[in-house]
């Protein structure tokens, strides 16, 4: 492969970080955790698996991993020195999160968040840092979504080629590098309710379930075959593979081949889907069956497996998820009534159960508190296939000993009952 232009100081804290990175993957723990979460998505009765996510979408990581705690001033470089410190710090969590021996340089994919569908997705800041926006849709009034057009599956081959040169010209001898060409309408952009509630208003579309349910119905209808032939171009090209599985945890089961670097082409029936329905938690049953799932299924039923639910309580619709026949996993959120989720599920699905990471680990330290909201909520779910899932971490209050603390606890607290 042709060698491109390197700066030393860059490529020299990327090795020293790839390297460790390499020596954790390498640990056979890693390949006990695959074993484990094989075995519970799989329906089999394991001990409870635990697992912490963040990202720099959370304010503690933008003070731990920003651009002034990294190394390189490359800023390509940078954001892989970034992921890397990242995964390593993980492994000292202690979870059951997988380190994967390769790393992951994305093809250049046609689509940017905001701009899926054609218009911009605006909004209107709070003025206050770190504060809640408002939506500013670009569909306000009904002839607007003659405007709305999917993204197309495009790959800018000669970027993603450049970049995947510099990445193997730094580590390609140390790690593999996995290069996923995914399509962008995928998970959160494939699920229609993220994109419809930036493209209508939240508050707007509350409204046109009464008022307008025709119209709304033509702009579903839109969306969900935008996605579906954006999915059905992305499929045909060979660009899924198996680094295209998503379930918001560990994508393993024995049902379905594992993750796995550069894999050639798969078909969707092959891999994990991720879908959710956040703007949705506060609409019925009723409503978000006839003015989402109904337009979720035909996208979401092509997976071989399918995980349902990010942040939204589904206490009252587990009965609707029913209709997706691939379903395998759904979401237990920190507004959700763990108890009748619990006997809703049983054992016919996996439950990924979030507890409110306030009072895990955001607003003080209490293990008390810990102890007696962890225990309560598994023993709400005896006979089920539970795993804990802290996320939406916004701070640890400067204390980021917190999380493996955290893990201990709740990993002793889960293998006493």
């Amino acid at each position: 492969m042709k060698k491109s232009p390197r700066s030393p100081k860059d490529i020299t804290v990327l090795r020293d970080l790839a390297r460790q990175y390499a020596e954790l993957a390498a640990k056979p723990i890693q390949q006990e955790r695959r074993k484990l979460w094989a075995d519970h998505f799989s329906l089999k009765h394991t001990k409870t698996p635990i697992l912490a996510t963040y990202g720099m979408w959370n304010a503690w990581c933008r003070d731990v991993f920003g651009d002034a705690r990294m190394k390189c001033s490359d800023p390509f470089y940078r954001s892989h020195e970034r992921w890397l410190r990242m995964q390593i710090f993980h492994d000292s969590i202690g979870d059951d999160y997988i380190l994967e021996p390769w790393i992951v340089q994305p093809a250049s994919v046609k689509g940017n968040w905001g701009r899926m569908w054609g218009v911009t997705e605006g909004n209107i800041p709070s003025g206050v840092d770190g504060g809640a926006w408002k939506f500013d849709p670009p569909i306000k009034d009904w002839s607007d979504v003659s405007r709305i057009r999917a993204t197309p599956h495009e790959v800018d081959e000669e970027e993603t080629r450049r970049n995947l040169s510099r990445l193997y010209d730094a580590v390609g001898d140390i790690l593999p590098i996995d290069v996923p060409r995914t399509p962008c309408h995928s998970g959160f952009m494939a699920d229609i309710s993220t994109s419809l509630a930036r493209l209508r208003g939240l508050d707007t579309l509350m409204l046109d379930m009464y008022e307008n349910p025709r119209e709304l119905h033509r702009l579903l209808s839109i969306m969900r075959d935008g996605i579906l032939a954006n999915n059905e171009a992305a499929e045909k090209a060979g660009h899924y593979t198996l680094s295209s599985h998503s379930n918001q945890a560990m994508p393993y089961c024995h049902e379905l081949e594992w993750p796995k670097p550069n894999s050639g082409p798969r078909r969707r029936n092959q891999l994990w889907g991720f879908c959710a329905a956040q703007e949705f938690t506060l609409v019925s049953p009723e409503f978000h069956n006839e003015f989402l799932i109904q337009y979720q299924l035909p996208i979401f039923e092509r997976f071989g497996l399918l995980h349902y639910g990010c942040c939204e309580n589904l206490t009252n619709k587990i009965g609707i998820l029913r209709q997706f026949r691939n379903l395998r996993s759904i979401a237990v959120t920190p507004s959700a009534d763990v108890a009748k989720c619990a006997e809703q599920i049983g054992a016919d699905y996996v439950i990924s159960w979030r507890p409110n990471p306030t009072d895990m680990v955001c607003a003080g330290w209490d293990e008390n508190r810990i102890r007696r909201i962890i225990a309560e909520g598994l023993n709400a779910c005896r006979g089920c296939f539970p795993h804990i899932h802290l996320k939406d971490i916004e701070t640890v209050q400067g204390d980021t000993s917190r999380l493996a603390r955290w893990v201990a606890i709740t990993r002793s607290v889960a293998d006493a009952i």
